[in-house]
């Protein structure tokens, strides 16, 4: 699908999609609690609908009715399941664990750039503790996880440490998790421990060592709260949204102390929050905690007074394509001037962007940082498969409509 973008700008108010970090924890442990749950979830996305898939497939039953989701997990988990994981890093490095734990032998395939992304460290830890697993994909588990003792890098991917989070209240041996310095991605890290705490589980935090007993997740009602990843790039458009925790767990509510970094005024009514983004400027970033908000924070900086440099950002290329490169290459195609470096990007910003063509690289967040960066350019902006947008925000360019823009399929 392409889409093409006639500059205009953007106003209005819309309420922050649902966090898909939030959603997959909720729904994986709505699955495993004891009785029913009721979910409030206003949007959706494949990712999301990718973890409720491998859940139907472990026999969970989830229904919906408008924005509420109802899970009722089986009366007894199967012993034997196939699980289709999509695109979604998170529905992988979260079920492998989880499945395991409930001793289900299990097959899991992945599809696009997936099955290249790292699994390694998660499945190492996990055949040292009961699970016999292939290296390549489809993915074959046998066995019961075992519970004691988990060592793993924390500046691979926080989804590793989320998986056995999620995992480690089903074994019944005393747990514990050390992570191995440098942490990145933490705010994923407390995202999960909010999400298990609301259920009932019990977990103690004593620097980088997370132990983990035995719990029985209780049911209940929980209300999924909006996305700060997603609401970046509504932000960066100049639209007032509201549905965001200004206390959340989650790491890119970063986001409004990096768009005043860049000189922004921030705007605050009742529950709405809004930018103003004239006159603004090159910064530093360090993106290390807040790797989703590198494509918006870049679309910003494009047309910033001065230089940008976004450092600490490795794990980009690890993505669902290697951002750093798809990043600079958005920005360069618009006719910005942005370079990599090893771990980052350094962005000269320009008064105004000319526009052109742009490959998604089938990424979400390149579609969106487009969208963002076509408010800045003299002419028309195509973007080739914009469909990757669907992967966390589906309904994006609808909204981006609704606030005054001008973007249509061709």
């Amino acid at each position: 699908m392409k889409i093409k973008i006639n500059p205009k700008s953007l106003c209005g108010k819309i309420e922050a999609p649902a966090s898909k970090s939030v959603a997959h924890r909720t729904l994986i442990c709505a699955a495993l609690a004891k009785g029913k749950s009721a979910v409030k979830l206003n949007k959706t996305s494949e990712d999301i609908e990718a973890t409720a898939s491998c859940l139907k497939s472990l026999g969970v039953t989830i229904e919906k009715s408008g924005n509420e989701w109802t899970v009722t997990p089986p009366a007894k988990f199967p012993e034997k399941a196939e699980l289709d994981c999509g695109e979604s890093g998170s529905t992988l490095r979260f079920m492998l664990p989880v499945v395991s734990a409930l001793g289900i032998e299990a097959t899991f395939t992945a599809h696009g750039r997936l099955p290249d992304r790292p699994i390694a460290p998660l499945l190492d830890e996990m055949k040292m503790h009961g699970v016999i697993c292939s290296d390549t994909f489809p993915l074959h588990i046998s066995g019961k996880l075992t519970g004691g003792k988990f060592r793993i890098a924390g500046n691979i991917s926080s989804q590793f440490i989320t998986g056995l989070l999620l995992a480690l209240p089903l074994c019944e041996e005393e747990n514990e998790i050390e992570i191995i310095p440098p942490v990145e991605s933490k705010p994923y890290i407390d995202i999960t421990t909010k999400v298990l705490s609301d259920f009932g589980a019990k977990i103690e935090e004593n620097g980088n060592i997370y132990k983990v007993r035995h719990s029985d997740l209780q049911s209940g009602a929980f209300i999924v709260e909006g996305d700060w990843s997603n609401a970046a790039f509504l932000l960066a458009l100049g639209a007032e949204v509201s549905g965001l925790d200004r206390n959340s767990a989650q790491g890119d509510r970063k986001i409004l102390d990096v768009f005043c970094s860049f000189g922004a005024e921030l705007i605050e009514d009742g529950n709405s929050i809004r930018l103003s983004l004239a006159n603004l400027h090159g910064t530093e970033i360090d993106a290390s905690d807040i790797p989703d908000l590198v494509p918006v924070i870049s679309a910003i900086a494009a047309t910033a007074d001065g230089t940008t440099k976004i450092y600490n950002a490795t794990r980009l290329r690890l993505k669902e394509s290697d951002r750093i490169k798809s990043t600079v290459e958005m920005i360069n195609s618009l006719c910005g001037d942005a370079h990599e470096t090893e771990d980052g990007i350094i962005i000269n910003g320009r008064k105004s962007l000319s526009g052109g063509t742009v490959e998604s690289f089938n990424d979400h967040r390149i579609v969106m940082a487009a969208a963002v960066a076509s408010q800045k350019c003299e002419n028309c902006v195509i973007i080739n498969n914009a469909q990757a947008v669907n992967k966390s925000y589906p309904e994006f360019f609808k909204d981006f409509n609704s606030l005054g823009g001008d973007a249509n399929v061709m």
